[in-house]
């Protein structure tokens, strides 16, 4: 028995769920709607954690996807420190906080909970791992008299974490088991390329190293530096880790719904669970992409949003199979964008237009010789060509001859 009922829930709160929300009333649905989020705020965009809100630039209003009144103007409930604890499907009821509510439909949007660096001193304070607004604030208050600052990782949100606190003022060091940063989601060549535009900012980059301790004085004492395994050591008077995530599918593993080959929630190529009527988006959405012919799990804020607009159609009836090809972008501060569409599980040629050098140029990626993704530095032309690249499994004469 439930102790009320709402046409549509929306779980999580992030872009997804904010998105389809918006869709669904766009679209002329008049039913009841409950957007369950256990964070303290209305949904909110994540990118300004590592940039514009980490810099100072940006208040936490602006980072809302809608403002707060939005979901009142709009008849949808939001229930902000509220999770979802039980779903389940046979019976289309939801544990959300302390009520159980019965549904119609529902999307699950989970999203991602950061990987955890598993090293000696793991405890210390100074240590921190951005995921939400409020790991921004705490960052930020700790680096205000800090000097050296270490960011664990190589990826592109290790990169921006660096490039935002550069500006800050403070000296950044980028600790990484890669080779070169972005290396293994874009190649040695754009790898070389971020390298060298984060240290011409004055980024120290120590590459090739696993970091096995989190150095300070005593058992619980503040973190100090780090020590990796190759005694290479690295001072710090507050340390940063971004060595990825991991889809939170705690819900949807308890509720049986089936699970993906790369942990993501699995999923037709309409979004659809192996729930008729329950939905996945954003981080842990593993669905069959039409367009790659085969299983795709994309952790973007951009893809979550077109996904959370998919999924409010279909539960509007629309049948038509989730066909956008992926995108997202990465800024370094005000040094540089990168945009990227794909994505491209493996690649064995690429096709370069511009000069990295001059800060304008473009990869194309070839697997198999069809154009699998594309990678853009102030070249947005090559990636609106790349879309329909992807799309049209076009080959690299096409890129060749643009």
């Amino acid at each position: 028995m439930s102790d009320r009922d709402v046409d549509i829930l929306l779980i999580g709160g992030g872009i997804a769920s904010a998105a389809a929300a918006a869709e669904l009333r766009a679209g002329g649905f008049d039913g009841s709607i409950t957007l369950a989020t256990r964070e303290q705020d209305a949904p909110y965009h994540r990118p300004p954690i590592t940039k514009g809100y980490l810099q100072g630039r940006e208040e936490r209003a602006s980072t809302l996807v809608h403002p707060q009144s939005w979901y009142a103007d709009n008849d949808v409930e939001l229930l902000t420190r509220t999770p979802v604890m039980d779903l389940d499907p046979d019976v289309r009821t939801a544990k959300v906080g302390r009520e159980v509510v019965g549904f119609g439909q529902a999307l699950v949007a989970t999203g991602a909970m950061v990987r955890r660096l598993r090293a000696e001193g793991a405890q210390r304070e100074g240590i921190h791992y951005l995921r939400a607004l409020g790991n921004a604030d705490s960052l930020r208050e700790d680096v205000a008299q800090a000097q050296r600052v270490a960011i664990v990782g190589g990826s592109y949100i290790a990169t921006e974490v660096a490039a935002s606190l550069t500006l800050l003022g403070k000296q950044c060091t980028l600790v990484m088991q890669e080779a070169l940063p972005t290396e293994r989601g874009f190649g040695p060549l754009v790898g070389a390329y971020v390298r060298d535009l984060l240290t011409a900012h004055g980024i120290e980059i120590v590459a090739e190293a696993d970091v096995v301790q989190f150095a300070g004085e005593g058992e619980e004492g503040r973190v100090d530096g780090l020590v990796c395994a190759d005694g290479r050591r690295v001072d710090a008077d507050v340390v940063v880790v971004g060595v990825g995530a991991t889809p939170d599918v705690m819900l949807a593993r308890k509720a049986g719904l089936e699970l993906g080959e790369t942990g993501g929630v699995a999923c037709d190529s309409g979004l659809c669970t192996s729930v008729e009527g329950i939905f996945a988006a954003g981080d842990i959405c593993e669905y069959d992409s039409v367009i790659h012919g085969r299983r795709l799990r994309v952790e973007h804020e951009e893809v979550a949003a077109e996904q959370g607009r998919h999924v409010a159609r279909a539960m509007l009836g629309a049948e038509w199979p989730y066909s956008e090809i992926p995108y997202f972008w990465s800024d370094l501060a005000d040094w540089a964008t990168i945009e990227y569409v794909g994505p491209a599980a493996s690649w064995d040629e690429e096709i370069v237009r511009g000069d990295p050098g001059s800060g304008s140029f473009s990869v194309f990626y070839l697997d198999g010789g069809k154009v699998a993704a594309a990678l853009a530095v102030d070249r947005a032309d090559d990636l609106d060509a790349a879309r329909s690249f992807v799309a049209e499994g076009a080959d690299g004469v096409a890129v060749r001859t643009m």
